[in-house]
């Protein structure tokens, strides 16, 4: 039987879900407490002004359409996304039910310690090993949905000014992609908790005259992340309630207007990682990749205004605007040089076949 002191805390925590609404409508009245601000490289929140013209021409190939033997600037693209791994000393774990589930930098934590009925922090052992310091969540919130709701609260009464770009996604919380559940997390705060994110993403080709090309979108110029930039044919984040292949069937559906009779023939072929630290985000993320191949008469046709346009481009030609710009949303081109790989544009007679191969899973693979 609980005792009064749980009793007690049991009830603090259920008078702070009632009245978070309160906190909604008076965030500007909570202090953040971390002032210095960290410089962030390569923002993904700016636009980049490139026309189709500019990468039709950048990608045509000076050399009888072969691919490039310098393979640097492919491993180049996949440093982009797995930059300052020596700054993982900045992070406090975050632990949930004695499993470490994300990284909190150590400055963005200081905003959390005044949500004492949600945030907790302790030191010592977690799970038989010494971590030290570390950010976990309050004991009475015992369920997944109720620390959804109190973790969700948090993010809403930090506001754009911590978290840009609220979009009112959850993504799921776990220690690895097959353990329970333990929360969900509004998507656009996930790299700020470290918490590992697994999207979908899709190669959508056509074969003609024994040359594949591939199909390549350029993103909406309002996107809240690397707006106007080259992405896939259809990728997405992977929410918490759906499955891969229920997730690439929606976003074929949305991004390309792919119906669910030609999706569900997509390919399962792998997955990329990577992780990369930039100010207070520590992003830990696993792609999920597929290959859809599709007939040489199929146009896509955006259906939720996040793609501007799309074009359908050799993939040697492809394979050049990778290797000459940085055009691309970064881990798209993870996936498009898993692409050269698995379809065998990229040989190992090339220097620096290995490390590049190898790189492609330069994250946490679980």
């Amino acid at each position: 039987m609980a005792n009064r002191a749980e009793t007690v805390e049991r009830e603090s925590v259920r008078t702070y879900l009632l009245t978070s609404r309160w906190f909604s409508k008076h965030s500007s009245s909570i202090t953040l407490r971390s002032t210095r601000s960290l410089k962030v490289v390569g923002n993904s929140n700016t636009t980049s002004s490139f026309t189709w013209e500019e990468v039709l021409s950048i990608s045509k190939s000076n050399s009888n359409d072969t691919l490039n033997d310098d393979l640097q600037p492919f491993i180049q693209r996949i440093q982009t996304c797995n930059r300052n791994s020596e700054k993982k000393s900045e992070f406090f774990p975050f632990v949930v039910e004695e499993q470490i589930v994300g990284y909190v930098h150590k400055e963005f934590a200081e905003n959390l310690r005044q949500y004492k009925h949600v945030f907790t922090f302790g030191e010592g052992e977690v799970f038989g090993s010494n971590v030290g310091v570390y950010v976990t969540l309050h004991r009475s919130l015992e369920t997944p949905d109720d620390r959804t709701e109190a973790v969700g609260y948090v993010i809403k009464s930090l506001g754009d000014g911590l978290i840009p770009g609220i979009r009112n996604e959850l993504y799921p919380v776990k220690s690895s992609y097959e353990t329970p559940l333990c929360f969900s997390l509004e998507r656009a705060a996930a790299p700020y908790f470290g918490i590992k994110a697994y999207g979908v993403h899709m190669n959508g080709y056509v074969e003609r005259g024994g040359e594949k090309y591939l199909w390549i979108g350029k993103r909406s110029e309002v996107k809240p992340t690397y707006p106007g930039m080259l992405d896939h044919l259809v990728a997405g984040g992977l929410p918490h309630d759906m499955t891969c292949k229920e997730n690439i069937v929606k976003e074929c559906e949305e991004e390309a207007g792919i119906p669910k009779s030609i999706s569900t023939a997509a390919v399962p072929v792998g997955a990329v990682s990577y992780m990369d630290i930039n100010g207070y985000c520590y992003k830990r993320d696993v792609l999920f990749c597929y290959d859809l191949k599709l007939t040489d008469g199929f146009i896509p046709n955006n259906q939720d205004g996040e793609v501007q346009s799309f074009k359908l481009i050799p993939i040697k030609h492809v394979a050049n605007i990778i290797h000459r710009t940085e055009f691309f949303k970064p881990n798209c081109a993870l996936v498009i040089i898993d692409f050269l790989f698995r379809h065998g544009l990229i040989r190992p007679e090339q220097h620096g076949y290995l490390r590049l191969l190898q790189s492609l899973k330069s994250g946490d693979f679980t």
